[in-house]
Formats: C-alpha cells, sequence, structure tokens
C-alpha cells in the first residue's frame, strides 16, 4: 500500500507513511500531516497498537470509526478527504481524521436581527448539523449525504422533514444534484448557480446563515442543502414571499409584522420604479404632477444641459459605485469612505448643475429602499430591474413603464421553483405545508 500511495503522491511534501511493528504483526500507516489531526491518529492507531492490551486487528474490526475500503482507486480521493489509510493483514481500513478549521461561535454577519438567537451556523457540516438540530429536536429530521464536484468531491448534506417535504419537489432536487458536473464547488452561491439559478432573473434559492430561518424552511416543508466549508445554507424551494419575509417577523407582534411586509412590497415598487418615472415624467408627462410641483422641478432642472435619462444614469452610477465599494473596501474604512465620498459627490454635483436636486432625493429613495429587501440575492436583483424599466421610459414615457412593468408581472407569473408557482406573494402556515407534504407523501 505504502509504495503505491508514494507513487500517487511523489511531490507532496506533507506525505505521511508509516510501517510500524510490534511483536505479533506490522501495519502501514498513510495519511497527509496537513490535512489530518494527528491527535486522532495518535489516539486510534499508534497508542493501541504501540500498548499491545487487546489483539490490534480485532480492535480495529469491532471500532466503527474504521470503515473497509476495498477499491483502490478511491485511495488517493480518500486521502484528500483528511482520511487516514491503515493496512492490517492485506485488508485497507480509512479512518476519518480530517483537522477543520473553523471559527469557534460564529456570529451571524449577513442577516442580523434584534430579538433572534445570534449564533450563525458553521463552515463545518458536523457544527451545522448540531446547531440545526438542536434547534429542531424531531425523530423526522432525514439528512443524506453526497458529494458535489468531479474534482473537488465535496460533501453536502440533504435536509428535510420526512412528514412535511413534498416527494416530488425531493424527487427533483436529486435529480439536479445528480445532473451537476462541475470540476469544483467551493462555495454555497456556486451550487445554486448549478441548481438553476444562473440565468434568472429572481433567485429561486434562500442563501441564509440563520439556523432558525433553516428550522422555519424545515417545518414548512421545504429542502435544506449544507456544504462543506461555507456557513451558508441553501432553502428551496422558495417563493417570492419568502425573500420579503425577515427574520425579526417570527418575533413581532401580527400587525407589526404586517405593516413591515407592506412597507417592503412598497420599497421594492419604489426602488423598481422611480428612475423610470421621472424619465418619463419630466421627458413626457409633467402634466401628471400639480403646477406648483411642476415649476419646482423645473427649475431645478435648468441648470442641467442634458436630457433627464443622462441625468438619471449620472447618479446610479454613483450610487452603485457607492455601494459597490462598501462591500469591497476594509470594514473599518469602508462605512466612512462611502458616506463622505456620497455626501460630496452628491452635493458638488448638484452645485456644478450635473444633476438636479429632485434627482438627488429620487437617488436616495431608491438606495435605502433597496436596503428594506430582507433577504442579499433578492435584494442584488432588484437593483438590477430598474436599469431595463428606464429604456422603454425612454421612448415611450408612461406607457413604456407600464408595458415594463406588465412584462415582469407575466414572467415571474410563469416562473417556477422546483415545480412550485414563485410568484406568491402572501405566505402559507408551516400547517397548511405539513398537511401539503402528508398528502404527498400519501
Amino acid at each position: 500500500m505504502l509504495n503505491r500511495i508514494e507513487t500517487l503522491f511523489a511531490e507532496a511534501r506533507d506525505l505521511n507513511l508509516n510501517r510500524l511493528h510490534n511483536d505479533t504483526m506490522t501495519i502501514e500507516v498513510a495519511y497527509i500531516k496537513s490535512l489530518c489531526d494527528e491527535s486522532k491518529v495518535s489516539d486510534f492507531i499508534l497508542v493501541p497498537f504501540t500498548k499491545q492490551e487487546h489483539p490490534f486487528e480485532q480492535l480495529v474490526k469491532t471500532n466503527p470509526v474504521f470503515i473497509e475500503l476495498n477499491d483502490p482507486a478511491k485511495w488517493a480521493q480518500t486521502m484528500l478527504h483528511g482520511f487516514v489509510l491503515l493496512q492490517v493483514n492485506q485488508t485497507i481500513y480509512m479512518l476519518d481524521a480530517a483537522r477543520i478549521i473553523r471559527n469557534e461561535n460564529p456570529q451571524t454577519m449577513v442577516e442580523t436581527v434584534i430579538m433572534g438567537p445570534q449564533i450563525s451556523l458553521s463552515e463545518d457540516l458536523i457544527d451545522s448539523v448540531n446547531i440545526i438540530r438542536s434547534r429542531y429536536p424531531s425523530e423526522e429530521l432525514a439528512i443524506e449525504e453526497r458529494t458535489v464536484g468531479t474534482i473537488s468531491k465535496t460533501r453536502i448534506h440533504l435536509l428535510f422533514d420526512k412528514h412535511r417535504v413534498d416527494a416530488n419537489i425531493l424527487s427533483n432536487i436529486r435529480c439536479k444534484l445528480d445532473r451537476i458536473s462541475d470540476p469544483f464547488y467551493t462555495a454555497t452561491g456556486e451550487l445554486v448557480r448549478s441548481l438553476g439559478d444562473r440565468y434568472r432573473l429572481f433567485p429561486s434559492m434562500i442563501v441564509t446563515e440563520r439556523p432558525d430561518r433553516v428550522c422555519t424552511g424545515l417545518e414548512g416543508g421545504k429542502v435544506v442543502l449544507l456544504l462543506q466549508g461555507s456557513m451558508f445554507a441553501t432553502i428551496l424551494p422558495a417563493t417570492f414571499f419568502d425573500f420579503m419575509h425577515a427574520v425579526d417577523d417570527d418575533y413581532d407582534s401580527f400587525w407589526m409584522t404586517r405593516g413591515m411586509i407592506v412597507l417592503r412590497y412598497l420599497a421594492v415598487i419604489l426602488t423598481i420604479t422611480l428612475p423610470a418615472l421621472y424619465v418619463a415624467i419630466v421627458s413626457y408627462n409633467p402634466e401628471l404632477f400639480r403646477v406648483q410641483l411642476t415649476f419646482s422641478i423645473a427649475g431645478s432642472r435648468s441648470a442641467v444641459p442634458y436630457p433627464s435619462f443622462v441625468e438619471v444614469f449620472i447618479m446610479l452610477f454613483m450610487i452603485e459605485s457607492l455601494i459597490e465599494a462598501s462591500v469591497r473596501l476594509p470594514k473599518y474604512i469602508g462605512s466612512t469612505a462611502t458616506t463622505v465620498g456620497g455626501l460630496i459627490l452628491g452635493q458638488a454635483a448638484q452645485q456644478a448643475g450635473l444633476v438636479s436636486s429632485i434627482m438627488i432625493i429620487v437617488t436616495s429613495v431608491v438606495a435605502i429602499s433597496n436596503f428594506v429587501i430582507p433577504v442579499n440575492n433578492m435584494s442584488t436583483a432588484i437593483r438590477f430591474l430598474k436599469y431595463p424599466l428606464i429604456v422603454p421610459a425612454i421612448f415611450f414615457g408612461i406607457s413604456g413603464v407600464t408595458m415594463g412593468i406588465f412584462c415582469y408581472l407575466v414572467y415571474l407569473a410563469d416562473l417556477r421553483s422546483f415545480g412550485k408557482p414563485y410568484f406568491r406573494i402572501f405566505g402559507k402556515s408551516p400547517s397548511q405545508n405539513s398537511d401539503i407534504g402528508q398528502v404527498n407523501q400519501e
């Protein structure tokens, strides 16, 4: 065994090959030091073999941590995933001794809440499953293990409640996982793209770091995917309402929750339509406003030397650049730099006559409305939707904006998320989802 492994990893300097002897037998041990926890190798192999308190071969056969591996073609891939190979009397065993580098007690960074739990999922699958099981202590929680990536062979866990999940959706997800064939998967976003979100305008899967959102999804009959090395879980299928639902909605009163949901829908409408409506009304339909407001807008634009759509594109480019800079800059200087940049650029552009004061207000409302959306991947999608709507507004005014919104609604109504209608703008209680899942199971 050692000769073959040495040939496979001829240039690997972190390869550890040992041939050990005692009074009764000889064993061979092979592992990659940078991937393995050597304390596990010592506790399970070296110490028992040296002490000889019990027959070592019998100890290996009866201990469930040692799994027999009969296929030599899997040796290299097994070792690259942190396993130790052990040869005892011509039989090869593998021992999971992977050394996982992770942060202890990770805190939520993307989806923050006021009253909910603050701990997030972990980059280690076992830790993530522990966190979820502690919050969802049901014997109906099923866990399937798979690998994705023709080269990376990244481990994933498929979690679902057996009595609540829709059998058709589960079968659809399994088929898609079997068909994906990209070589590497190192992040949850790559898996989401391969499962069908590569060319969609709207995301069909929720990517979250919060265990409470995961447990709510399991209770509602959804399927959860966990990827080794990523602290984000994927919840599927997802409807439009799921992206408008914040975790805090489960902790606030009924009327406060409904008020916040209505606010989010209004924010979505504003961030998509406001720039196009500005272009359409200023260029084609000023009669929609009262005379005083029309004169006010015309007065603020008197020093601007180009059409309204150029003004819109200038300001939207500035705000998108500031948002991107706030994400890419180091966190200690990011907020200060973008705040100062926004204030200076906005005031200077208005004083120089490049944009009107009304346009600065419109841009600010658009940016703030976009930040109201609670799920990040939907917020990013909504940011894009306002740009195609400006094009018909340039040529056709209010009629063009109306047609553009109609096309968006038709597209949303046609979308499916793993066979389920996507454009559901109102939620459904978990008990109803449970009943549907049980009917499908029967």
